[in-house]
């Protein structure tokens, strides 16, 4: 949509659509006003018939809502998809603050016209700041489906999430939504949202969820930032994408966290496959796997460790990612070095990093950027948190690979890592891939099953200077 009246003039901000009984569609998204006031504004589609819903007609009398007493001008944006209520209203979050606590607001309405805010805030937490880009959805807990927004019983528990705008980080937590009030708490307020998960531990930021009711999948779709600088951005004419489309369900698990997937489509992508097995890594060593190029590759690894020490001697360290993947410690890092050319002059460490302490074993995920380009103007950082084990699990991680975008996911998808790399060597035909292994007192098993990816050809559509 044009940015092309008083409401929006200032920009066409954040917004949800929302699937009604009847079958036609409203859209809710912010606008920011003349005056740089945040409003919520209503759209519609001028097609229903359109598959792709190209056009849009603004409604005549927004806004609907501007910023309400006590919240400021500029802290009031990005509602979420509509969901009905016990009392046959729909209600709708919104992202705000007060001082430094992030909250979230909750509005009712029965025509997406008149709304009515709520007394309470949904929830809100001190010292997050400003909550962007709200989520808030069901997840069966006992059940591989997505559910629609609007579910909720006794086997159901909902995931609010919020991007931090002080910290570009999307965090999440799981808990219970109470329909009576609108009001939510976290199962785990150590954890709850802006201070424990984070939905991906890399360069993204501003993700949204939908319900897709033909393969009955909740799809999560998050924006992947940049890392090399603005000159860059404006030399290559384009900045920013979106990452591959994602599953979530519950972690039945460990009852405690999201799994996200990438969605069965990008197999239809795949080419010819090569298989390894049990590939033997020993301390300090760096294998190639005869592949070919490695520019857009499908990756699926797992692992198994051989102590070459005994435990009583084994040394007691609490690392996590380190300093990246060239920290050594006595359990890691071990991994795949993705988009490395032929010298190791440029690559991209995935990895493990385990920590033996007097009582645990603790595995981290990672992904370092360190020496992943050559370039100067690129941003190369470390990213990476812990991931839950599961006592029948063996360590795995799943890698998309499409030539400057790497998408980790660990354990099924527990803990995920966007990452952006643009190196200057390791392009094309000269991408290479391998196994690593930079611990000192183990040896890896690696077995891997690895697909060349075609690319999507996506066809763009006529730009019409009407939308």
């Amino acid at each position: 949509m044009l940015r092309d009246s008083w409401y929006d003039i200032n920009g066409v901000w954040s917004g949800s659509a929302t699937l009604l009984p009847d079958g036609k569609i409203v859209m809710l998204y912010t606008g920011s006003t003349h005056q740089n006031v945040q409003v919520q504004n209503l759209a519609y589609p001028a097609n229903l018939s359109d598959p792709l819903l190209i056009h849009w007609v603004k409604y005549s009398d927004n806004p609907l809502l501007v910023p309400p007493p006590g919240i400021g001008p500029k802290d009031f944006r990005d509602p979420t998809t509509a969901w009905i209520g016990p009392d046959g209203k729909w209600r709708i979050a919104i992202g705000s603050k007060v001082n430094q606590t992030g909250l979230s607001l909750v509005y009712k309405t029965q025509d997406f016209i008149h709304y009515e805010l709520n007394d309470q805030y949904m929830h809100e937490v001190p010292g997050t700041g400003m909550w962007e880009c709200v989520d808030f959805y069901p997840v069966s807990v006992n059940g591989s489906d997505g559910l629609d927004t609007s579910a909720n019983g006794p086997d159901v528990k909902h995931v609010l999430k919020s991007s931090l705008d002080d910290t570009r980080g999307d965090h999440y937590a799981i808990g219970t939504y109470f329909s009576e009030n609108d009001t939510w708490v976290p199962d785990n307020p150590d954890e709850d949202v802006g201070i424990g998960l984070k939905l991906d531990y890399g360069r993204f930021y501003a993700s949204k969820t939908f319900y897709d009711q033909y393969k009955k999948r909740r799809v999560l779709w998050g924006w992947i930032n940049e890392s090399d600088s603005e000159t860059a951005d404006l030399k290559k004419g384009w900045a920013s994408l979106q990452s591959i489309p994602r599953t979530v369900v519950f972690d039945n698990k460990t009852r405690a966290h999201l799994l996200q997937w990438p969605v069965e489509e990008i197999e239809s992508l795949r080419l010819s496959s090569y298989e390894f097995e049990e590939v033997v890594v020993k301390p300090g060593s760096v294998l190639p796997l005869d592949i070919g190029p490695a520019t857009q590759l499908d990756i699926f690894a797992e692992f198994e460790i051989e102590y070459l020490a005994s435990k009583e001697t084994e040394k007691k360290e609490n690392v996590g990612c380190g300093n990246g993947a060239f920290d050594r410690s006595s359990l890691g890092p071990f991994g795949i070095l993705a988009i490395a050319d032929d010298q190791l002059s440029e690559l991209t460490p995935i990895y493990f990093h385990l920590s033996s302490t007097t009582t645990s074993l603790t595995s981290s995920f990672c992904v370092d950027e360190t020496r992943s380009s050559k370039a100067p103007d690129v941003s190369k950082l470390v990213f990476g948190s812990e991931v839950p084990v599961v006592s029948d699990e063996r360590l795995s991680m799943r890698i998309l690979v499409d030539h400057s975008v790497i998408e980790s996911f660990a354990q099924g998808g527990r803990t995920v890592i966007s990452s952006r790399v643009y190196p200057t060597k390791a392009i094309y035909e000269a991408a290479r891939l391998f196994v690593f292994n930079n611990a000192t007192d183990i040896n890896i098993k690696a077995s891997l099953k690895i697909w060349q990816l075609n690319s999507a050809f996506i066809r763009p559509f006529p730009f019409d200077k009407k939308l």
